[in-house]
């Protein structure tokens, strides 16, 4: 993964609302909340929730859908599980192998 969309992804993350956001969509799983349900969950005004779908959908961690009159807020799973596999492939790449 480029280093630089890495790190956007894990600024976007790095705010602590967004955080509680994105792990409330990662917990809804696949279906998804509507934006009145998360604001109801986080107790947040909409405009600032508004605010921080945009930083996370701008960094292609979230998706957003109409369904009716509602906005529907999903986890985009393989750009979360490919933020974390990057993440993980790295470990102990560069550790030295000690022998006896």
């Amino acid at each position: 993964m480029d280093i630089d969309i890495a790190a956007s992804r894990l600024a976007a993350l790095g705010n602590s609302t967004r955080l509680r956001l994105y792990r409330l969509l990662v917990r809804a799983g696949e279906t998804g909340l509507s934006m009145g349900q998360i604001q109801e969950k986080l107790g947040i005004p909409g405009s600032t929730l508004s605010h921080h779908c945009r930083a996370l959908v701008q960094v292609d961690l979230i998706q957003q859908e109409r369904s009716g009159t509602s906005l529907v807020c999903r986890t985009n799973y393989s750009v979360m599980r490919g933020l974390i596999d990057d993440l993980a492939a790295e470990c102990c790449a560069d550790a030295s192998v000690t022998s006896n």
